[in-house]
């Protein structure tokens, strides 16, 4: 029996896609958190990007899902008119617009994890209800006369050019691995999405088979096991809030990945009926 003809099979998909909608509001109060230290003078707006990447990452993806369930699965072929065709690529257009941006974010952060200088200063003396020190990646412990004899003792000390906030270096060690992550995740899934894209209109075409499908098949055997190791990574080095994302991401792209084997061999079918 296929998973897609289960009766339970759209409760779930559609339950995978509700809380995927609530990591946009997890996301957004991680990252509200941390600009209080990482933009502690004041955000502009063109400082937005770098200081809610993930959340504006994590909404554009969610819209893109949505269009893609739409064409693959919701609308039937009869449903997709030229008008329509158009208004769910021209969605898709702009979202992914909206991820390369949010992808140029993790980069811009990771540039900035790599800025650091020495502290040059006892973390003691920098006690005054402004300095922080940095624990993870966008997460920030208060400095206070109670933990900065301790916070001390870890090491070279370091800090951020602009920002009132100390970091050891293992700790920015740790803290640059997970910026990679981010920006490698970001990037895979970019060339994901342009392979599916392309998967999409070919089967609009009738032309998605022999050497297309192979070489996609085979791109993505690739692409699908790094996210599910940067998923695996953030599991055990990151917050289960980026894990938990990742996971349900994969879970996802699985629906449209079996949405787009439907419809393909819902194709073939007719094609042989005829």
């Amino acid at each position: 029996m296929r998973l897609v003809s289960l009766k339970l099979y759209p409760l779930f998909k559609y339950s995978v896609y509700v809380l995927l909608t609530f990591n946009i509001f997890l996301f957004f109060r991680e990252e509200w958190a941390a600009t209080s230290h990482r933009f502690a003078d004041g955000m502009a707006a063109t400082d937005l990007i770098e200081a809610f990447a993930a959340t504006i990452d994590t909404a554009a993806w969610v819209v893109l899902l949505l269009m893609f369930e739409l064409e693959t699965w919701v609308l039937d072929d009869r449903q997709i008119t030229p008008r329509v065709q158009t208004s769910l690529h021209a969605a898709r257009a702009l979202c992914m617009a909206i991820v390369v941006y949010a992808f140029y974010g993790y980069l811009t952060k990771l540039v900035f994890l790599y800025s650091v200088v020495p502290l040059g200063t006892d973390l003691c003396s920098l006690v005054d209800g402004t300095w922080s020190f940095a624990v993870d990646l966008d997460e920030y412990e208060l400095l206070t006369s109670a933990n900065c004899a301790a916070m001390s003792e870890r090491g070279e000390l370091l800090r951020w050019p602009g920002l009132s906030a100390a970091v050891d270096a293992s700790t920015l060690s740790a803290i640059t691995r997970l910026g990679w992550t981010d920006v490698i995740n970001a990037g895979v899934w970019i060339v994901i999405v342009a392979l599916l894209e392309l998967d999409v209109r070919l089967q609009e075409r009738g032309r998605f088979h022999g050497r297309a499908l192979f070489l996609s098949t085979a791109c993505k055997y690739v692409l699908y096991p790094i996210l599910f190791i940067a998923a695996v990574y953030w599991g055990f080095k990151g917050d289960f809030v980026e894990f938990w994302d990742a996971f349900l991401w994969l879970v996802a792209f699985v629906f449209i990945e079996l949405n787009l084997f439907e419809w393909r061999q819902e194709a073939v079918q007719g094609e042989a009926a005829a």
